[in-house]
């Protein structure tokens, strides 16, 4: 996430805020901010958010995810959001979106996420 300049903007139980910078080095031909970085904030926001309820030497990998991309993700910096939808023990369901936010601080959603997170004890 550092590659991309991304940084976490809000961190709850449960929930978890990504932003990424608008940068041209993260746009594809046209312009617009590639899918893959799109995808990328939301599944490490949904990531997070889910380890937010995990128990301490805990880590998440993601299992499935699925991506919608509604609209063109131009005109201003990439916020991303995961929160949890249902947490158990090993497997955490989780659901996110991704906005781009402009100058005067209006959002636009470009992309929603559903995905499943596994639990994974550190060695």
């Amino acid at each position: 996430m550092k590659l991309v300049g991304a940084a976490l903007a809000r961190v709850e139980p449960g929930e978890v805020e990504i932003e990424v910078p608008f940068r041209r080095e993260l746009t594809q031909q046209q312009g617009l901010v590639h899918a893959g970085f799109t995808t990328t904030a939301m599944d490490t926001a949904c990531g997070y958010a889910a380890l937010t309820l995990m128990p301490p030497g805990s880590e998440v990998v993601s299992v499935n995810f699925n991506v919608s991309l509604l609209a063109p993700a131009v005109g201003g910096d990439l916020v991303a959001r995961g929160h949890v939808v249902r947490s158990g023990r090993t497997i955490t369901f989780t659901e996110g979106a991704a906005y781009v936010r402009a100058a005067d601080g209006s959002e636009m959603k470009v992309a929603t996420m559903s995905a499943t997170m596994m639990r994974v004890e550190l060695a």
